[in-house]
């Protein structure tokens, strides 16, 4: 049983103290069928029953208060006169105390189940002792004061109880059972009580964690049928508030208190004054109020780093406690993930308005001050004040002067009937002693005006807010880099290579982040061939991505060098012992022949493709020879030849798709095998079928790199070959043969730009050739490709020829009307190539 704590009574006082402490309340709403629709913090602690344990459940089972009362109440136990908004428990009559099991009544006072059963008009209160839910057989009882609200409207909450511990009560005030003054709930108009304007503004206050639609309907019905307040003696009403503290009167002698204890008297109905001693319980409860707060808005802000979840919540906690108005500007460097901000803010500087939240009318602002927008704030306003100063401004009311002047610093922007007559507090969001933004926050004219405290308040929660902000931007910034980093290493492959169509997935681990060591790669060879990489460099984070990034250029570089698959591989290992011991890698590197209609494999340690045969749909795992990671040095690599046809499919991928920790690795490949066997419309459908079919649930915790090649090849006739002998004479028969070939392809306009460079080429090659002949072959893909292979191993180089030079200018001419040019070396001999686009009309 909660009988209150420290936290809830001024420090330095005693129990006995007449101005003791503030009341804290259970608040419950029970919905239409009966089911408790809310249970608060306070409800927990006074009947020990959890929140989860208490929503959903029938509210007559957990609201001790219920039953307290006998069937049939006499007549004018409620007078039929009397007005809803001040009904009193003192003008009920009073019965005998009523045994039902363990509750017992005791003190006047309808009963809640008469509302839980039935509509009412009126708000109800009464008293009951009783054991503790949480304590059925217990002999210690509560002694319950409750207040119940029949609630009306849209929603199906139907009734709002208050309940607090009477016990605790005569404990603050110091009397013993004997000499205990009477405690009575009642209700009254909160205009007759103490600051009336400060406890309607306060009542949301009473319903903690309740939505505003929710909120404002319970307060407007509390404030129309009355107040919750308690009568001590019948002679004084304490109206009651959970989180601002109303002194009470001065205290009496314990004689004086003996002399009225047990007896009813009429109530009172003349004007209540501020008990003497009220305004240092006031200071101290207002400062109370604000650490509490405070308190409340660290706790639900920075839930997470998600910076625009943490922009929500940051202006999010400021409404409607503190401003009925809160919009939150940052700088575009925050907003944009690019790093710190440099130097202080100036009238260039653009911000961002990035949130509001108001408790206005829906769509009041929206249209003024519209989320996203970017400018910069004029000088000569209270805006750019606080963001090049970095301290808080204070504008206790918006004059009409005032209102004109900001209005007129926004072009086509009336802001006069938003902000005038408004208080007005703009606090910065600072981190590291530069600031980030700031936060504009308004009360409407019927609000006291922020005032001193309130800007101290502001001040602190903009700095919790800063805080928050920084860590979350610090965290977009990270995110940022390290998604560049991956995506600048990840090569950006073209959908379409000679004779194959491409397609690849790239998925970062979701558990260890966005940088890792796995990556794919397609290189465009000689002779329309295609070299298709996947590779895994062991680890995560920064250290393989760098790693894997040189492993990764230097298979590009090797490869368009024609070095040969099991080579290339041996190379590799060489300069991943040369970077480092610690180095480890696996890697797939094969070629792909469309002309020939083969590939050439070769496997560094990693895990075997899977070949999907277009003839029959049957899918198989290629048996390659293992050999050693990348890094291990002193193991052999293999190369292996496989025969493909038209329509097969290659499938590479990393480890991370197919290995889970606890399963044997072979269960993943034989799901691979079946899922890439799968049929499909397109190859990123299929790629797409792989990846839900190895990751149902998304948990994956390793990087996945997935790259799927279909291997149509090229036809015979769309390739022509030939040999020419070392002679200037066979230049003119390379032109003749080249245009008869593209005219029979019905390409009559790629003629003429084929023959000025097929004759550039040739005869640089007949120039230089020693004595075997020279070929020229024309292959016909998505675009037109020409090779010239001369025994001649020396690269050509590009000159840079002078007005009456004779020769240099070959090579500038193909550059400049090809589409796309090289030459490399293999063995002895040399090739020339270069594409040609196609313009079909």
């Amino acid at each position: 049983m909660d009988r209150g704590s420290e936290r809830d009574t001024v420090p330095g006082r005693g129990a006995g103290d007449i101005a003791a402490g503030r009341i804290p309340l259970a608040v419950v709403v029970v919905d239409r069928a009966g089911l408790v629709s809310h249970w608060s913090s306070g409800a927990r602690r006074m009947f020990g029953v959890s929140r989860e344990d208490a929503v959903g459940r029938m509210a007559a089972d957990l609201l001790p208060v219920a039953g307290t009362l006998p069937d049939d109440p006499p007549a004018d136990a409620v007078p039929a006169d009397a007005p809803p908004a001040d009904v009193m428990a003192a003008d009920f009559v009073e019965y005998d105390s009523v045994a039902y099991d363990s509750v017992a009544y005791d003190g006047p006072g309808p009963d809640l189940e008469a509302s839980l059963g039935g509509p009412t008009g009126y708000p109800t209160a009464g008293r009951a002792r009783l054991c503790p839910p949480a304590q059925p057989s217990g002999d210690e009882r509560l002694d319950v004061l409750w207040w119940a609200y029949p609630l009306v409207g849209p929603g199906p909450s139907r009734l709002l109880v208050l309940a607090a511990d009477a016990t605790r009560l005569r404990d603050e005030r110091g009397y013993d059972d004997e000499t205990a003054e009477r405690i009575s709930p009642g209700f009254a108009r909160h205009t007759e009580l103490p600051a009336a304007e400060e406890l309607e503004r306060r009542l949301p206050d009473i319903l903690p964690n309740m939505g505003p639609g929710l909120s404002a309907r319970i307060v407007s019905q509390v404030l129309e049928l009355g107040y919750p307040v308690l009568d001590f003696s019948q002679s004084e009403r304490v109206p009651v508030s959970p989180y601002w503290g109303v002194p009470r009167r001065p205290g009496r002698t314990r004689a004086a208190a003996a002399g009225t204890a047990g007896a009813v008297v009429p109530r009172q109905r003349a004007a209540a004054v501020v008990p003497a001693g009220a305004e240092q319980d006031l200071e101290y409860a207002a400062v109370r109020e604000r650490l509490e707060f405070l308190n409340e808005v660290s706790s639900r802000i920075g839930t997470s780093l998600d910076l625009g979840e943490t922009i929500r919540e940051v202006t999010s906690a400021a409404v409607p406690r503190f401003a009925d108005f809160a919009g939150t500007h940052l700088r575009a460097a925050v907003l944009a993930g690019e790093g710190f901000p440099d130097g202080p803010p100036d009238a260039t500087t653009v911000m961002f308005r990035v949130w509001v939240e108001h408790n206005d009318e829906p769509g009041r602002w929206d249209d003024t001050v519209p989320v996203g927008e970017a400018f910069a704030f004029p000088e000569h306003t209270p805006f750019y004040q606080c963001m090049v100063t970095g301290e808080p401004v204070l504008v206790p009311r918006v004059t009409e002067e005032l209102s004109e002047r900001i209005s007129g610093e926004f072009e086509k922007r009336d802001l006069r009937p938003l902000i005038g007559g408004r208080s007005l507090l703009i606090v910065p969001l600072k981190a590291r002693n530069v600031v980030l933004g700031f936060m504009v926050l308004m009360r409407r004219p019927d609000r006291p005006q922020f005032d001193d405290m309130d800007r101290t308040t502001g001040a602190e929660l903009a700095a919790r807010a800063g805080l928050v902000l920084d860590n979350a931007r610090m965290y977009t910034y990270q995110e940022n880099v390290a998604d560049t980093l991956q995506d600048s290493m990840l090569p950006r492959v073209a959908p379409r290579m000679a004779g194959c169509d491409i397609a690849t997935r790239y998925l970062p681990g979701a558990r260890l982040g966005r940088i890792g060591g796995d990556w794919f790669d397609t290189i465009k060879l000689p002779g329309s061939r295609t070299a298709l990489v996947v590779g895994d460099v062991m680890g995560h984070g920064l250290k393989s991505a760098a790693m894997m990034g040189q492993l990764r250029t230097a298979v590009q570089t090797m490869a368009t060098m024609q070095t040969p698959p099991a080579q290339l591989l041996r190379s590799l290992d060489d300069l991943a012992r040369r970077l480092g011991d610690s180095y480890l890698a696996t890697c797939l590197y094969a070629v792909y022949d469309p002309i020939r209609g083969d590939l050439t494999l070769a496997n560094a340690g990693h895990i075997p493709p899977v070949l999907v045969r277009a003839e029959d749909g049957r899918s198989e795992l290629l048996d390659l020879p293992t050999g050693a990671p990348i890094g291990v040095g002193g193991v052999p690599f293999e190369a292996t030849r496989v025969r493909v046809r038209p329509g097969d499919r290659l499938v590479l991928c990393t480890d991370g798709l197919v290995e889970v920790r606890g399963t044997d690795i072979g269960e993943g490949l034989a799901a691979l095998c079946e899922s890439a066997a799968h049929p499909a419309a397109s190859m990123d459908d299929a790629c797409d079928t792989i990846i839900r079919a190895l990751n149902p649930r998304g948990g994956r915790k390793d990087d996945v790199a997935l790259l799927m090649a279909r291997l149509n090849g090229i036809p015979d006739d769309h390739v022509a070959e030939w040999r020419l002998d070392p002679d200037p004479r066979e230049v003119a028969r390379a032109r003749r043969l080249v245009r008869e070939r593209l005219l029979d392809w019905g390409l009559p306009q790629a003629v003429e730009t084929a023959e000025l460079l097929v004759s550039e080429v040739v005869t640089n090659a007949v120039r230089h050739a020693e004595s075997e002949r020279i070929g020229l072959r024309v292959v016909r893909t998505d675009a037109l490709l020409f090779e010239v292979t001369d025994d001649e191993p020396a690269l050509p180089a590009m000159l840079s020829a002078g007005p009456y030079d004779d020769s240099g200018r070959g090579l500038r001419v193909v550059s400049r009307l090809a589409r796309d040019w090289g030459a490399s070396a293999t063995g002895h001999r040399k090739t020339v190539w270069f594409e040609q686009a196609l313009h079909i009309q």
